[in-house]
C-alpha cells in the first residue's frame, strides 16, 4: 500500500460536517456520572489545554498503524513507506504554514520543546525580548540569553510601541530575538503579530511566534505575518500524539549544536587516535531530530492540518465567534462574573475566555461545574503567572480552600476559571455551560466539597 492509497482509505472514512456543524471528534458521546445522580454527555470545554482528537485524525492513524515501520533506517517496505509518510507530513505542515524557500520544518514534542530548541540555537550574546504576558513555554526557555521582559500592554498599539522603545534602547547591535504569542492562552485575545514583526525587523531583530493557541483557530502564514519562526503543538491542534513543530529560518538552526546528540542527527562519526570521536552533523531538519522519529505524531499532525484547511478556517472562526457571543451575551447580566482582558471586551479573540466569580475561588467553581453539570474547564493560573498577576491586580495563587472567597467583590482574586472551545464543540455544550454558571452564581453549589491535595473535590464522606 502506498502513501497515496493510505490517504484515500482514511479520507473515505471521514465524514465531512455540513454547514457550520462541529467537526467530528473523539469523545463526543462519552457520558460521565453526576454527584447529584444520573449521567450526562461530557462537555469538554478545555480545548486551550488539549483539544480532543479529530475523528479524521484517528481514522488516518488507524489506517496507517499496521504499516508502521522505522523511519530513515530500513530498506524494508514498511520502513520505506513510513519514511515517505514522515517526509510527506513535513511537506504538508510546510504548505499549511506557507513556508518560504529555505525554511525548515523540525518535528518536536510540543511548543515548549520547540521554543527550548530555538533557545538552545541562539547565537552567542543574543538578547531576547518577551512580554510578561507570555505562557511559561515562551517566557522561561531563554535562561542562557540576556532577557528583557516587557510589561503587560493595555492595547495592541501599546504593545508595538513598547517593543519599538525596548529595541531602540538595546545595549548592543548583536543578535536579538523577539518572542510573542499569536493568541493569549488566558484571554484568547489576538496579538498584533504582523506589526510586532515589522518593529522587530526594523531594529535588526528576529521574531518567533508562539502559535500554540492561534494555529487551531486561524491560518498561520510565515510569509504574510513575516515572522522568522513559528512554534505550535499537535495536542492543541486535534492531534494529541506527542508531536510539535518549529518551522522557519534555517541558519541559526544549522549553525547550532544539535538539540539532542544521537542517531539520525549525525551524518558521519569517526574515532580519533586520542580516543574521542569526530562528528559531522546533518544541516537539514534531521540535525535536531535525533532518535527514532515520532512518525505517528507527525502523520497525525499533518492529518489535522489537512482537515482544518479543508473545513476552512474562515468557516470555523465564524462559528467560534458565535459561540463566544453565546458566552458573553448569556452572562452579560451576571455582575458577579468578570471576564479578564488586556485589550478590552471587544478585542478580537479565539475561543478562550477566562473569568473570576465574586465569592468563589476557581477550584471550587470548576469542581462544581464538573461534578454537578458534567462540564470540564480549567482553573488556576494557566502557566502564565505574571499575566494573571497583571490581570487580577495582585499576587495570584493556585487553588484555595473550598468555600473560601476567592474573589470578594472589589477584592483580589486568587485564581481564575477558563472556558475554551473550538472546531469540535457542540452548541449544546456552550449553552449548558452558560446555564450552569448562572445557576451556580444564583443558587450556589448543590453539593458539598472539600480540599484534597490543594484541589476542591466532591465530598463523598457523608
Amino acid at each position: 500500500m502506498s502513501v497515496s492509497t493510505l490517504a484515500a482509505v482514511s479520507a473515505a472514512d471521514a465524514v465531512a460536517p455540513s454547514g457550520c456543524a462541529p467537526l467530528p471528534v473523539l469523545g463526543r458521546d462519552v457520558t460521565v456520572p453526576l454527584v447529584t445522580g444520573g449521567e450526562v454527555t461530557y462537555a469538554a470545554l478545555d480545548y486551550a489545554a488539549s483539544a480532543p482528537a479529530l475523528q479524521r485524525v484517528w481514522d488516518d492513524v488507524a489506517a496507517y498503524a499496521p504499516y508502521y515501520g522505522s523511519v530513515h533506517r530500513g530498506a524494508g517496505y514498511l520502513s520505506q513507506l513510513s519514511t515517505e509518510l514522515f517526509e510527506n507530513a513535513r511537506r504538508t505542515v510546510a504548505g499549511l504554514l506557507d513556508c518560504r524557500d529555505g525554511d525548515q520544518v523540525v518535528f518536536t514534542r510540543s511548543t515548549t520543546d520547540s521554543l527550548n530548541l530555538l533557545a538552545a540555537a541562539l547565537p552567542d550574546d543574543c538578547q531576547v525580548f518577551v512580554f510578561e504576558t507570555e505562557h511559561h513555554a515562551a517566557l522561561l526557555p531563554w535562561r542562557g540569553a540576556r532577557v528583557t521582559f516587557l510589561d503587560a500592554p493595555d492595547s495592541p498599539e501599546q504593545a508595538v510601541r513598547a517593543l519599538e522603545h525596548a529595541l531602540a534602547a538595546r545595549d548592543s547591535h548583536g543578535p536579538a530575538l523577539v518572542c510573542v504569542t499569536g493568541a493569549s492562552n488566558v484571554t484568547g485575545e489576538l496579538w498584533p503579530v504582523r506589526e510586532l514583526a515589522a518593529a522587530a525587523h526594523a531594529h535588526g531583530a528576529r521574531i518567533v511566534l508562539d502559535a500554540a493557541q492561534l494555529a487551531p483557530h486561524h491560518a498561520v502564514s510565515l510569509r504574510e505575518l513575516d515572522v522568522d519562526w513559528v512554534a505550535f503543538s499537535g495536542h492543541k491542534l486535534y492531534a494529541p500524539f506527542g508531536a510539535g513543530v518549529l518551522a522557519g529560518r534555517a541558519d541559526w538552526l544549522r549553525e547550532a549544536e544539535p538539540y539532542l546528540a544521537g542517531g539520525g542527527a549525525s551524518r558521519k562519526v569517526t574515532r580519533r587516535e586520542d580516543g574521542g570521536v569526530d562528528v559531522q552533523w546533518h544541516d537539514s531538519a534531521a540535525r535536531h531530530e535525533a532518535g527514532s522519529p515520532n512518525v505517528i505524531g507527525a502523520y497525525a499532525l499533518a492529518s489535522a492540518c489537512k482537515a482544518l484547511a479543508e473545513a476552512g478556517f474562515g468557516t470555523l472562526a465564524a462559528r467560534e465567534e458565535r459561540l463566544i457571543r453565546t458566552v458573553r451575551d448569556g452572562l452579560a447580566d451576571v455582575p458577579e462574573v468578570r471576564f479578564l482582558s488586556l485589550f478590552g471586551d471587544d478585542a478580537p479573540r479565539v475561543g478562550v475566555l477566562s473569568f473570576v466569580v465574586d465569592g468563589w475561588n476557581g477550584s471550587h467553581f470548576a469542581a462544581a461545574l464538573s461534578a454537578e453539570y458534567g462540564i470540564g474547564v480549567r482553573d488556576g493560573l494557566f502557566c502564565a503567572h505574571p499575566l494573571l498577576r497583571a490581570l487580577l491586580g495582585g499576587d495570584p495563587q493556585d487553588g484555595g480552600e473550598c468555600g473560601a472567597p476567592g474573589a470578594a467583590p472589589g477584592g483580589t482574586a486568587l485564581d481564575a476559571i477558563r472556558v475554551s472551545f473550538g472546531a469540535g464543540t457542540p452548541d449544546e455544550h456552550v449553552e449548558r455551560f452558560v446555564r450552569a454558571v448562572r445557576e451556580l452564581v444564583r443558587g450556589g453549589a448543590r453539593w458539598s466539597y472539600r480540599t484534597v491535595d490543594g484541589r476542591c473535590v466532591p465530598d463523598t464522606s457523608a
